[in-house]
């Protein structure tokens, strides 16, 4: 039994346990809060670029892809931002309790998340019509600012607080003054992950829908973390003295300026990037990840060294961006270089580029933003004011990049341009010029000494013409063959004077097809081939839109200005064109877009096809043409199960039997209905219409119906079950790997396959007396066609001379029995026959008996034969 003593010094000592175990919890907790709130402040960064990404893509569906309306959206943004930061500051900076105030802002981005599933596609559909089909730049402008900044208010109003809200937290949490920078960088590496998870990761797996639905979740957590967190830290003390102004002039403007440069230097970058990279989905995530990743870098490390906001120190960081400026601007032209080394990890490849353009430059950004917002924050007791005057510099900066330094100094210059920018921030003292001296002498000769041009000219080549603008650099090239063509960005072809013929098939096609044509509309321009040979049908008057202002400005070199044929030019995005367009028209022809170009994929969504239906006139006719050489397989069954659920009666067809650059057309009509093969026969020998398509191949009907691959339900067995191309699920968008790859693979792989599976049904394509008899004469035909195709593919390299009649012929030839009537072997085999006559006419003669034997009704090769060498193939 123990006594009172004993049982006292039992019960003190296990108060004191209790105690100790009480302050040991209490330590424990105030260290864990810290590591809490930076679980929070990459949440919130992590929703945020998620949202910005989700939002600009959905909101370009309706402003179109114009330069000036992504900029509009990008403005929007920021502009909302900077609303909140200032509108917020003295709440957050006031109140209590920072957490409640964080939970709330949280909240209403959550809810806004929710809501904008509905509302941005709703205002994406009102907003077109109101703008019409060609509205002016002041219009397109305003619009393009207005929609997103009213759309999404309420949200970035909130985002523009959650920084302040977060930096009040974490002073408390870890009884710490100076916590801006670190706050800064921890919430811009959660950026960083949310822009590579909602690119890679959330869009292509949920579409835009679940995507957002995903984000409001993870701004659910950070309004329960920071509740939770608050609940346990109990009442902050609120700032008691009064709101003041930041007090130096010089400070407002740097903070102003610096993020103005920085954003108009992300788009310059970008710009440059997009002449050297693939241009996909994945190029831009990767370029804005690397910029991402050098900015919260260099918050962490700012909050690391724990300097003073000096004006010694801001002149160092001033210098050292300029620097990094200039060391991009110098290492930009051998971007190129750098991708072709990088390409074969993909992906991966074009994110270490990104991050040599980006990293250097975007640290020194995200520590000068650190110190400038730490000084605004010890004046105010609050970082808000720095994120809203940070945010307006940046609001303006795609404007001022697009719209004025990239015209008047071009991409490349205008970089040095921003570094010099950063230069002229450097606060006045005789240090200043230290500091300065480098970088002017490295961005002066660099000016003296311009990059070269990144359109690249082939050997014994001609760059003839460039426009460089805000959307894109064209350049005009002619190759050492004397071919002309047309390169956007550097590396991408969009047709020339070789593919003149394939062109104006491309329009004859669709205008055969169709069977009193009057008005037609051409979405996509190029050279204006396809568009030209539109205007020589006779009796039809054409449009076009094109989406690229530089594009047209060199129409010129391909199109002769002064003839009378020239149709009426739209500069607009196509998608926001059909949506306004109020016409109607016979025959809507849309070119090849390459699918991983970022906003291509828009082009084959259900939504898209859907608009262009409404702008079909009675019995009209719409015509995608879709690039084989450029898509994978799920791509292509992707579009075609959208277009099926748009044209019920949808058809596919060839433009040609190239190996090389094989291109296939989907086909639907308004109302249905089966072709009319005699109106076709009277068309085709209409003389006027003779005239124009009988050099183009088609001289009968079989000669259109040839290119016929398959109907309805062909096409519905091909496409199987699987994903549509959806405005809310954009498949071929986020496609983009595959369909780079398949850049990399034989041009016919996915031709080849598609001939294959693709088994066409005469009767899903005709109707009437005679049927029967023309239905086997096709199946014979089409046969051939696909032992042509083969015997294109199967050739070795670039057979020339005897080694291409050697190679070619038995092909050929196996093509002919198939079909007597198949003209694309048996005009080459004659062309073959004729140029050995001169140089060896024992293979002349055989070859002219091998043709005689598969085609006995062609008299051509007899009379031949019978001519050069008297004989007769009994």
């Amino acid at each position: 039994m123990q006594s009172e003593p004993d049982i006292a010094m039992i019960a003190s000592a296990e108060r004191f346990a209790r105690t100790a175990q009480d302050e040991a919890a209490s330590i424990r907790g105030q260290a864990a809060r810290p590591w809490a709130l930076v679980s929070i402040m990459a949440a919130s960064g992590f929703a945020g670029l998620g949202y910005e990404i989700v939002w600009t893509r959905q909101l370009s569906l309706a402003l179109g892809t114009e330069m000036m309306a992504i900029l509009g959206v990008i403005a929007g943004f920021f502009g909302g931002l900077a609303l909140g930061a200032f509108a917020l500051d003295r709440l957050i900076r006031r109140s209590s309790s920072p957490w409640r105030v964080y939970a709330a802002l949280e909240a209403v981005i959550a809810v806004w998340g929710l809501i904008s599933v509905w509302l941005l596609p709703a205002a994406g559909r009102a907003l077109p019509p109101l703008l019409g089909t060609e509205p002016s730049p002041v219009l397109l402008w305003a619009g393009s600012l207005v929609l997103p900044t009213l759309v999404l208010l309420p949200a970035t109003i909130a985002m523009g607080g959650t920084l302040a809200a977060l930096e009040r937290m974490t002073r408390h949490a870890r009884g710490e003054a100076r916590v801006t920078s670190g706050v800064y960088g921890a919430n811009t590496a959660g950026a960083l992950v949310g822009t590579l998870a909602s690119t890679f990761l959330l869009i292509p797996a949920l579409g835009f829908s679940g995507t957002l639905l995903c984000l409001a979740g993870v701004n659910a957590f950070c309004a329960l973390a920071a509740l939770a967190l608050g609940s346990a830290a109990g009442r902050a003390d609120a700032e008691q003295k009064r709101p003041e102004r930041i007090r130096d002039l010089r400070l407002t403007i740097t903070l102003f300026a610096t993020g103005l440069l920085g954003i108009a230097f992300e788009v310059l970058v970008v710009r440059l990037a997009a002449q050297v990279m693939e241009d996909t989905v994945y190029t831009f995530a990767g370029l804005l990840a690397a910029y991402l990743l050098g900015t919260a870098a260099g918050g962490l490390l700012w909050q690391r060294t724990g300097r003073e906001a000096t004006d010694g120190n801001l002149r160092g960081l001033l210098a050292g961006a300029a620097f990094a400026c200039i060391t991009t601007a110098a290492l930009a032209p051998y971007a190129g270089r750098l991708v072709e080394i990088a390409s074969a990890a993909d992906i991966f490849g074009e994110l270490a580029v990104a991050i040599a353009l980006f990293l250097i430059p975007a640290t020194a950004m995200g520590a000068l933003f650190g110190l400038l917002a730490q000084r605004v924050s010890d004046q105010r007791g609050s970082v808000g004011t720095a994120v809203g005057i940070n945010s307006l510099g940046a609001c303006i900066a795609p404007l001022v990049a697009a719209q004025l330094l990239i015209p008047a100094l071009g991409a490349w210059t205008a970089l040095l341009a921003v570094a010099v920018g950063y230069l002229l921030l450097l606060p006045p003292g005789r240090s200043a010029l230290l500091w300065s001296a480098l970088p002017a002498i490295c961005a002066l000769l660099l000016w003296l000494n311009p990059a070269p041009s990144l359109t690249r000219v082939p050997p014994g080549g001609a760059l003839l013409a460039v426009r460089e603008g805000p959307m894109a650099t064209a350049g005009v090239v002619d190759d050492a063959a004397g071919t002309r063509y047309l390169e956007i960005n550097g590396h991408f072809r969009m047709g020339g004077t070789s593919s003149t013929r394939s062109d104006y098939r491309q329009a004859m096609l669709p205008l055969l097809l169709h069977g009193a044509p009057r008005h037609a509309l051409f979405l996509g321009i190029g050279t204006g081939a396809t568009m030209i040979g539109g205007t020589q049908a006779p009796g039809v008057s054409v449009r076009g839109v094109e989406l690229s202002r530089e594009v047209v400005d060199l129409l010129p070199w391909f199109v002769d200005p002064a003839a009378a044929s020239v149709p009426r030019l739209t500069v607009a995005d196509a998608r926001r064109y059909v949506a306004a367009d109020t016409g109607q028209h016979d025959v809507i022809i849309a070119d090849l877009f390459h699918p991983a170009l970022d906003g291509s994929g828009a082009l084959y969504t259900v939504e898209h096809f859907q608009a262009v239906k409404r702008r079909l006139a009675a019995g009209g006719i719409f015509c995608q043409w879709l690039p084989l050489y450029q898509l994978d397989m799920p791509s292509l069954r992707a579009i075609i199960r959208g277009f099926l659920d748009v044209y019920p009666d949808g058809a596919a067809w060839l433009n040609h039997y190239s190996v090389r650059t094989p291109m296939l057309a989907l086909i639907g009509t308004r109302d249905g209905g089966h072709l009319d093969i005699d109106a076709l026969e009277a068309r085709l020998h209409d003389p006027a219409t003779a005239k124009v398509v009988r050099p183009l191949g088609f001289e009968a009907p079989i000669d259109l119906l040839g290119q016929y691959v398959g109907g309805p339900r062909a096409l519905s067995a091909f496409a199987g079950d699987g994903p549509r191309n959806t405005d809310d699920y954009p498949f071929v968008t986020f496609d983009a790997r595959r369909n780079v790859r398949a850049l990399r693979a034989a041009p016919w792989s996915l031709l080849l396959a598609v001939t294959k599976d693709l088994q066409p049904d005469p009767s899903e394509l005709l109707a009437g007396p005679g049927r029967d008899t023309l239905s086997a004469r096709l199946a014979a035909y089409w046969h051939a066609r696909n032992r042509f195709l083969e015997a294109g593919a199967s050739l070795p390299g670039d057979p020339r001379g005897a080694a291409l009649i050697e190679a070619a012929s038995p092909g050929l030839i196996d093509a002919l029995r198939l079909s007597p009537e198949f003209d694309p072997a048996y005009g080459p085999l004659m062309g073959m026959a004729k140029s050995l006559i001169g140089s060896d006419r024992a293979a002349a003669a055989r070859l002219l008996r091998k043709i005689n034997e598969a085609a006995p009704s062609r008299r051509d090769a007899r009379e031949l034969l019978l001519r050069e060498f008297g004989l007769r193939n009994e």
